[in-house]
């Protein structure tokens, strides 16, 4: 845990899972409270991010073979740390953050066979330890999830259009994080209401964090 006032706070999960509903439910919670945060997303947060997003989100579902598409998850993970995420920890500020490294380790490690020792070496040369205070994984069974995803509008939809084989291994990389970090990582069953996960999301920042914040209206 960073030794800032302001804590990292991650969502991860499948496509579908409602990671930007319940980052975007919370950032009200923590504006309402007057605590100081940022909310942002990966790939993505700074500019070249987020040129970069525009690579890996949208087109073919094959576009990129598996080493390349890590390599430029990282590069835009590097400018987000280095030019947002560390800086406005500094300042003290809480961050929220849609997705960061534990989606890498599944999507590509796992789903795309790359390995997590790939990912974690690579991250341990650009990052070091750097990790999240808090990652909340929001589970719901892939097809549920791939169901409502489907039903946004919209062009980032590469992952989405991923065999469904690849989506159960994207769940069970992502349930096997949490078993093996429990000190960082709550998962939150995403079949509930948003209003039901948001509870949860705030009572578990309460009892990790110690973060004291009333659910948003």
């Amino acid at each position: 845990m960073n030794e800032n006032p302001g804590k990292f706070i991650s969502f991860e999960g499948g496509e579908g899972s409602g990671k930007s509903t319940q980052l975007k439910l919370l950032a009200r919670a923590f504006e309402a409270s007057g605590q100081a945060f940022v909310s942002t997303r990966e790939p993505g947060g700074t500019p070249g991010g987020e040129q970069i997003r525009n690579l890996l989100v949208t087109g073919a579902a094959d576009a990129w073979d598996p080493v390349s598409e890590t390599l430029l998850f990282y590069a835009a993970r590097c400018e987000h740390v280095n030019r947002l995420i560390k800086p406005a920890l500094d300042e003290g500020k809480h961050v929220l953050c849609d997705r960061f490294a534990d989606s890498t380790i599944v999507y590509q490690g796992i789903g795309k066979n790359l390995s997590e020792a790939y990912v974690q070496n690579l991250h341990r040369l650009t990052l070091g330890n750097f990790m999240p205070d808090l990652t909340f994984i929001l589970d719901i069974e892939p097809s549920a999830g791939l169901a409502r995803a489907k039903s946004r509008a919209g062009n980032e939809t590469r992952f989405e259009e991923m065999e469904l084989d690849f989506h159960a291994r994207i769940r069970s990389g992502f349930l096997s994080i949490a078993a093996r970090k429990p000190m960082r990582c709550v998962v939150v069953d995403a079949k509930q209401t948003p209003e039901a996960m948001h509870r949860a999301i705030i009572a578990a920042l309460a009892e990790r964090l110690d973060l004291q914040l009333k659910p948003a209206a």
